[in-house]
């Protein structure tokens, strides 16, 4: 897994300054396959069959063996994959200023995130059931951004790419991971994918901002419960948060379009 740019020792240790193992792109795909292949594959073994109704998640069992079950597994795998190359240190800290605009994005998702949440739908549902929703939208939000702001930022940046490259091509994989629901969701699954891809760029700058891979956990968790809120029950139910979520996604994405030139900050803004 050296890529050839650094001397190692006989640990595998990097003699270049960077803590831990090196790991090179085509191997983190290989990981990222690994990983996805935990979640289909345990929710293909354990999984209650939901065909037969209208909701996601109808029952507190359908949640726990289709999702948190799977995706408590591949958390598992993702800190074990963190732990073996030592990365742990990087991973959970990530120092690359932005200006203070960005800070916009975590405030707006997380705003958006708690005003979308469907409070009424909820309050019909068992607890059992709104405590495993809160549980799934805790361990996405961690999975999801160890796997995808940890170990895929690193991968990218050890590589030598530009902070902008960093975050498109870490973005990329994480909406392309997405397709694998095509075999559940059929052609939605790439639309999903486009989506997922914008959001993960808003999660990267989450990221930088709070400087701690925390932030960007808390917000992709908060907005995958305020989305997931509307899917539970025996009988989904659509909300305004939707609309507010759909609003906001274009609202950044134009922004990012229009700003996307001054996101890095001034010389002088960058600390010593």
């Amino acid at each position: 897994m050296r890529d050839g740019t650094g001397a190692t020792d006989g640990s595998g240790a990097i003699r270049d300054g960077r803590p831990g193992r090196r790991l090179t792109w085509p191997w983190f795909l290989v990981i990222v396959a690994v990983y996805v292949g935990i979640i289909q594959g345990l929710g293909f073994l354990i999984g209650v069959d939901t065909s037969s109704y209208d909701s996601q998640f109808p029952t507190t069992e359908s949640l726990v063996r289709n999702a948190l079950i799977p995706i408590g597994a591949s958390i598992v795998f993702a800190a074990a994959v963190v732990t073996w190359l030592g990365w742990w240190g990087e991973v959970l800290r990530y120092r690359a200023p932005v200006r203070r605009w960005v800070r916009w994005v975590p405030v707006s998702m997380l705003a958006v995130a708690l005003l979308g949440l469907n409070y009424g739908h909820l309050g019909d549902q068992s607890a059992s059931l709104v405590v495993s929703l809160l549980l799934l939208g805790l361990f996405v939000g961690v999975g999801e951004e160890l796997m995808f702001r940890g170990i895929g930022v690193q991968v990218f940046r050890r590589a030598g790419l530009t902070e902008g490259r960093v975050a498109l091509f870490s973005s990329l994989v994480f909406g392309l991971v997405h397709v694998s629901n095509a075999f559940g969701e059929g052609a939605q699954a790439i639309l999903q994918a486009l989506v997922v891809s914008t959001s993960g760029y808003f999660f990267y700058l989450c990221l930088r901002v709070g400087g701690v891979i925390l932030l960007p956990m808390l917000v992709h968790g908060l907005w995958d419960i305020s989305l997931i809120s509307n899917l539970v029950g025996d009988e989904p139910q659509a909300s305004l948060g939707v609309a507010l979520v759909i609003v906001l996604q274009v609202v950044l994405i134009v922004l990012l379009l229009v700003r996307r030139r001054s996101i890095e900050p001034e010389a002088a803004e960058v600390p010593a």
